[in-house]
């Protein structure tokens, strides 16, 4: 079985003419175009959907039926297309801290990012954490204010972990926790069945869906809106008003094309999901 990306097929998906090396002003520009061309989402968690990892299901996904997909899905198909390329990439095990600023409360370990050697020197990229997602890669080293073309992030170093920060306003805000180890591939098989399947899972509780754009916008959708926010933190929102106002947004602003008749709503005890083949998923 063939289990590499047809990479001119992913760089026609995320609009990238440029050249393929393995360089710095590569690595940049890719985690650029990854993250405004294919959104953040959990659609096929709360539709029931297997979410598999293999290179080529990652591809048919999210390149071929121009979908998205969350962490170890959008990392998982940039770690496999940085490789080809040559680059010295691998990917790290993380924890989401968006939410959580009390360090001392551990959260668990289902994220994963990508670290790439560039002329023996660390770099992170992370596409796969939603509206935080990164549009450049980060030196790894431990403090200065780094600046991406959305927003400025920094890298703090606690002993053996390292805190990926954001600023929002005045304030820096915790994005990930990691430590240098790896996460090979079985950890994340482990990691994403209870990110897709356990039902204390935040991806079992309603649509998460985010996409950078141009200018530093970001766009998010969450189940009863979706919001603009623009590069200076100034936010638009717009209500959603139904299962058919939300598959319409999912489809006009993010391009995730659902089958006929796929229905997204609250229901009693949990989320109610229908893809129109099969019955409706709590």
């Amino acid at each position: 079985m063939n289990e590499t990306i047809e990479l001119d097929r992913y760089f026609e998906r995320i609009g990238y003419p440029g050249p393929r090396t393995p360089t710095r002003n590569v690595l940049h520009a890719l985690t650029a175009a990854h993250s405004q061309a294919i959104p953040f989402e959990n659609i096929d968690v709360l539709l029931g959907r297997p979410i598999r990892l293999e290179p080529q299901a990652l591809q048919q996904k999210m390149v071929a039926e121009r979908r998205g997909g969350y962490c170890f899905e959008q990392n998982g198909l940039l770690l496999a297309v940085l490789t080809q390329l040559g680059f010295a990439a691998r990917a790290l095990a993380a924890r989401v801290r968006l939410g959580q600023p009390d360090r001392r409360i551990a959260t668990q370990r289902t994220h994963m990012l990508i670290e790439v050697l560039l002329d023996g020197q660390p770099w992170i990229t992370d596409v796969g954490v939603g509206a935080a997602s990164l549009t450049a890669a980060l030196r790894l080293h431990d403090g200065p204010e780094q600046t991406t073309p959305h927003d400025r992030r920094r890298l703090q170093r606690q002993g053996e972990r390292w805190y990926h920060q954001m600023r929002r306003g005045p304030d820096w805000v915790d994005v990930v926790e990691f430590t240098l180890e790896d996460a090979p591939a079985i950890d994340r098989t482990v990691a994403n069945w209870y990110t897709s399947t356990h039902p204390d899972s935040v991806f079992r509780h309603g649509p998460r869906v985010a996409l950078a754009q141009p200018g530093g916008v970001r766009l998010t959708l969450t189940a009863d809106h979706v919001t603009r926010r623009a590069a200076d933190g100034t936010e638009q929102r717009q209500p959603i008003d139904g299962s058919d106002a939300l598959i319409d947004v999912l489809q006009r602003v993010f391009g995730i094309m659902l089958p006929p008749g796929t229905r997204l709503a609250p229901g009693h005890g949990g989320w109610m999901a229908s893809d129109g083949s099969a019955g409706p998923h709590a």
